[in-house]
């Protein structure tokens, strides 16, 4: 019987016959943390009285949730991951570098491999066709010294995407439909597997998008084939030598499968306080925006910005909305500035904020005040996620982000593409 990517990367990391449902052990490829989590995984590390890492494990930190700091205390947290770093001889992203996630994707994940991070969406990597989850700061201790940790195997749900996007449909509005239709717990503990055509022609960047709100329906992973497109994207990464051709068994068992019509899905925006509050974004027409925030993990990648410096050239914000634009890596920055993005949005009255997180959890930069709205292209949108539980959070694709900003209400981008 055929096995799904689920169980065709477990059964190799484990070395066993990796089934939905079955316990297995498997190595870990690369473990990593944050700035939030990354302080408690290395005092329970040192805790448990670990001295050295796994010999085979690859384990990285990443300084990129409060980049640069905003207060002592999480200056200090940096000095400790940095000095962890040091003493473990591990990768670290340091302020500036980017967001875990988009650096990650950029250098460290590659098709096949068995990663863990304690952040809830590492499940990005999965566009590139890795098994990669979030875990809690003291299991990811107990990986790095191990080199290994234990998994139920999940069950797989099959999405099956064909047609082309329309016109100012983007692959985040894949992603809101999806959660939509079957909820925020449709795919608790469970694989999502993407497939079809409109999969295959889409690019790694809007894989990423959509491996990164998996984790909104409850999946344990989203995962797209490696094939082609993959091999290109590590290739412009100097990094061809990190492919593999990786795809599941045209005989594997899925609990269900998903079919959706790319050519029918329209601009998509999830409404407060909840990802599959989801409604079109011409129904929300009159909706005014005080904030919107272009970037984070999900959406802050170069073909992002591209969308919408696309949109607001030779445009003006409205002078009721701000927009906050902050990418998500420092490859993306300078790549940004050589094509003239970076230019465009400044000239349309944007704030550029330093690659890293920046408003998506409200720690700094960009906290809304009381009563007041943003349209975000992030992933979550709960009561108080962006530091103010008395705020309103909207999601959606750059190009409606950039639509938004234009008008200073929610707007669907078909009406100024």
């Amino acid at each position: 019987m055929g096995k799904t990517l689920a169980e065709k990367i477990l059964s190799v990391k484990s070395g066993s016959e990796a089934k939905s449902g079955a316990i297995v052990v498997a190595k870990v490829d690369l473990a990593f943390v944050q700035d939030t989590t990354g302080p408690l995984t290395v005092r329970q590390f040192q805790a448990a009285g670990f001295k050295h890492m796994a010999n085979h494990i690859k384990a990285a930190l990443f300084l990129d949730h409060a980049a640069p700091s905003s207060n002592r205390e999480l200056s200090n947290d940096h000095i400790l991951l940095r000095s962890f770093a040091q003493q473990t001889d591990s990768f670290i992203s340091d302020v500036g570098d980017g967001i875990c996630h988009q650096v990650v994707a950029e250098s460290l994940a590659k098709p096949g491999d068995l990663i863990v991070g304690a952040d809830s969406h590492t499940v990005t990597a999965g566009g590139l066709g890795a098994f990669a989850c979030g875990m809690g700061s003291t299991d990811i201790a107990v990986v790095l010294s191990l080199g290994e940790t234990w998994f139920r195997v999940p069950e797989s749900i099959k999405v099956v995407v064909t047609g082309n996007f329309p016109h100012g449909v983007y692959a985040k509005d894949l992603a809101l439909h999806l959660i939509g239709q079957i909820g925020a717990n449709g795919a608790t503990y469970k694989a999502l597997e993407f497939s079809g055509d409109t999969i295959s022609n889409m690019s790694i960047p809007q894989r990423l998008t959509v491996a990164n709100m998996a984790v909104e329906a409850g999946a344990k992973v989203g995962l797209f084939p490696a094939d082609e497109t993959t091999r290109d994207y590590l290739l412009t990464q100097g990094r061809s030598d990190h492919y593999q051709l990786l795809f599941p068994d045209d005989d594997a068992t899925y609990e269900q499968i998903i079919n959706i019509s790319a050519a029918r899905l329209e601009p998509t925006v999830a409404k407060p306080h909840t990802v599959d509050n989801i409604t079109l974004a011409r129904e929300l027409k009159g909706t005014k925006i005080q904030q919107v925030f272009i970037g984070t993990c999900t959406n802050g990648r170069l073909e992002d910005l591209a969308v919408v410096a696309k949109i607001l050239k030779g445009k003006k914000r409205h002078p009721q909305t701000r927009v906050v634009v902050a990418p998500a890596s420092r490859k993306v920055v300078l790549a940004a500035v050589n094509a003239g993005y970076i230019q465009t949005l400044l000239e349309a009255g944007a704030i550029i904020l330093p690659p890293g997180c920046g408003a998506c959890l409200g720690l700094h930069q960009g906290v809304l005040g009381n009563g007041e709205s943003c349209l975000s292209t992030a992933n979550r949108n709960f009561k108080g996620r962006m530091g103010n539980p008395e705020a309103f959070i909207y999601l959606a694709s750059p190009a409606t982000a950039a639509a938004t900003a234009i008008r200073g209400e929610i707007t669907d981008p078909r009406e100024v593409i």
